[in-house]
């Protein structure tokens, strides 16, 4: 990642605690490489072109977050898209089976870790059936490696405030349209459009698709491997404190 000067590093890769500095776990794990990221950008026209719809995305993605986390408390949520409808609709479907259990002071839970030296926000921390763990919510298009290291970090933390915790979850929220025609689906994200043919169809190829209402899909994902995520991820910000060195020098930062 990229930074303008000192004081852009400052606001954007961690911020104060009591008056300490502390680097954000995101921008921690950034420094691992991205595969399905730069895949995405080869296909795009540009790099402004792929920023334009990476910043938009990220925009969608904040608002499917605040929108399902008022829904794990029960709260009403004032700022709904189509988008949002969608995606709340069908987790709140899915958690009739599944009865995920939270609370208000358990959502957007800012940690920080005096030891290693890393803060983060956990987008919330949950019980479901006899487990309690940290549940990040994702609008990625499948669960990524990086979520590993991102998730291990938040749940070491965690657990010195809640010794229950034991377990992480990604729950992976997305919109999409089905074909009423062939069965094909449209993923719209960022102004981009996403179609996944239905190759069972040899129509779908030619279809003049009707595109069915928005509709939620919803994914509960358990992560495994704690103990080797976490090594995984102490490792990634010593990575991380020799590229930046310079900036951290500079902050007084000790590692």
């Amino acid at each position: 990642m990229e930074y303008k000067n000192l004081e852009d590093f400052i606001a954007r890769a961690g911020h104060m605690n009591d008056g300490i500095w502390y680097p954000r776990v995101t921008s921690i794990i950034s420094i691992k490489s991205k595969p399905a990221l730069y895949r995405y950008y080869a296909s795009m026209p540009s790099w402004f072109h792929a920023e334009r719809i990476k910043n938009k995305s990220a925009e969608e993605g904040t608002l499917i977050h605040e929108a399902v986390q008022s829904a794990m408390v029960g709260e009403e949520y004032d700022n709904h898209t189509e988008n949002t409808l969608a995606a709340v609709l069908a987790y709140k479907q899915f958690n009739d089976q599944l009865n995920l259990i939270s609370e208000k002071n358990k959502i957007e839970y800012k940690i920080v870790n005096q030891q290693e030296k890393y803060a983060g926000t956990i987008d919330a921390i949950v019980t479901i059936g006899d487990k309690t763990g940290v549940l990040d919510i994702k609008t990625s298009p499948s669960v990524y490696r990086d979520y590993n290291l991102q998730t291990a970090a938040y749940m070491e933390s965690a657990r010195k405030d809640f010794p229950e915790v034991s377990t992480r979850w990604i729950l992976l929220i997305n919109t999409n349209q089905t074909c009423e025609l062939c069965g094909s689906n449209r993923r719209i994200k960022g102004g981009k459009e996403t179609l996944s043919l239905n190759t069972k169809n040899d129509y779908s190829i030619n279809c003049l698709h009707k595109w069915s209402a928005l509709k939620g899909n919803v994914l509960l994902k358990e992560l495994k491997d704690f103990e080797m995520d976490y090594e995984a991820f102490l490792g990634a910000k010593k990575l991380w404190e020799w590229e930046y060195a310079g900036y951290l020098k500079k902050i007084g930062y000790k590692q």
